[in-house]
């Protein structure tokens, strides 16, 4: 009998949602594993230790989609589906409260209140909550999280904790060059033993295959290019729910509250009204493959403080070969005819109609 991850792709096959691809069918027969493995019983009902799955390969391959089918495919009732980065800001967060908390505190907390190591507090509260833990997008640059991630999971996986996690990098890879990255290299033998690690790694880019040919510019803002908008961020969102994320730069958190994956949304007014600069729009370039940018309006010579701001968002973007969508009042080079730096902003028209043209949508662009 098909497992429900089968079914539930090959109806997705069916009906034309997904297109058959070597790579993902390879990875689809590991989730299958998984699904199996979760559903098994020990002696006496104790529950057997079960291999994870670690998806890695380039972006746009399809391996959140896969996580997203197995997520509501799999039969274990206590799981948690979230980002990596947003998994670890809490495991942040309820480190702080374990050190910063009084006994009444962590007892209410933790159920616990002993002891000055906050880790096996802080996996024994998440292995309360999930027993499958899936993660999307797993990199590692923060020193912060680099130091405590071995000892984190060693306690979780210790607790009967599962993991199916995706990433665009092979483990070796994973926080290359990394300060102290000796200190690592035990997650990275963890992660080796504990899942079964399988390329995704098929030559087409899906996701930019969903863009190409597809109107991303809109204006001007009306009912018409609203309804256009909304409704390529429906179809490329799909079923994943949307969730804030936030961003460590240099010390500082910047929060994006409308993200689906590798997807952000974001308005003018939150990227470009705020005093944000070019290592934050590196930070959000470097986070989410694409950016929906809703209410761009027509930029006037009194806002020439938020002009740059935009023309430093699409430098970053840019170079990251990101893809954008946009909503605004006017095309880009009716965007800001006069002011202060108007004449560079020529440059930022430029790319923006580059960035919505066939060649920089098209899958060999990757």
């Amino acid at each position: 009998m098909p497992s429900r991850i089968r079914r539930a792709f090959d109806q997705r096959l069916k009906d034309g949602r997904l297109t058959p691809d070597p790579a993902q069918a390879s990875a689809l027969g590991v989730l299958e594993r998984l699904e199996r493995d979760l559903s098994k019983k020990g002696l006496f009902g104790a529950r057997p230790e079960v291999r994870g799955v670690y998806l890695w390969g380039p972006p746009g391959r399809g391996k959140s989609m896969l996580m997203d089918l197995f997520f509501a495919c799999a039969p274990e009732p206590k799981k948690t589906r979230a980002h990596f980065h947003a998994f670890m800001a809490r495991v942040h967060d309820l480190i702080g409260r374990w050190r910063k908390g009084d006994r009444k505190t962590r007892q209410a907390v933790f159920g616990q209140s002993k002891g000055d190591d906050p880790i096996a507090p802080v996996a024994a509260s998440i292995a309360s909550e999930a027993r499958l833990l899936c993660f999307d997008e797993l990199q590692v640059t923060d020193i912060a999280d680099a130091m405590i991630l071995g000892r984190l999971f060693e306690a979780l996986f210790e607790r009967g904790v599962v993991l199916a996690v995706t990433s665009n990098r092979e483990p070796g890879d994973l926080y290359h060059n990394g300060v102290n990255r000796q200190l690592f290299e035990p997650f990275i033998a963890l992660i080796r033993e504990r899942c079964e690690v399988v390329s995704v790694a098929g030559e087409r880019d899906w996701r930019r295959a969903r863009l190409a040919g597809r109107q991303v510019w809109f204006s001007p803002d009306d009912a018409a290019a609203r309804e256009g908008f909304e409704a390529l961020w429906a179809e490329l969102k799909g079923d994943e729910p949307e969730e804030p994320a936030v961003l460590p730069v240099l010390g500082r958190e910047v929060q994006v509250d409308r993200t689906a994956g590798g997807l952000a949304r974001a308005t003018f007014a939150d990227l470009c009204t705020r005093p944000l600069g070019p290592q934050d729009y590196l930070a959000l370039a470097g986070r989410f493959h694409t950016l929906f940018l809703d209410q761009v309006p027509l930029l006037t010579s009194d806002r020439h403080h938020e002009a740059r701001r935009l023309v430093t968002l699409i430098d970053a973007l840019y170079e990251a070969k990101a893809r954008l969508v946009v909503l605004a009042q006017a095309a880009p080079d009716a965007l800001y005819p006069t002011g202060i730096g108007a004449f560079e902003f020529e440059r930022t028209a430029s790319r923006l109609t580059e960035m919505s043209g066939a060649d920089w949508l098209a899958p060999e662009a990757a």
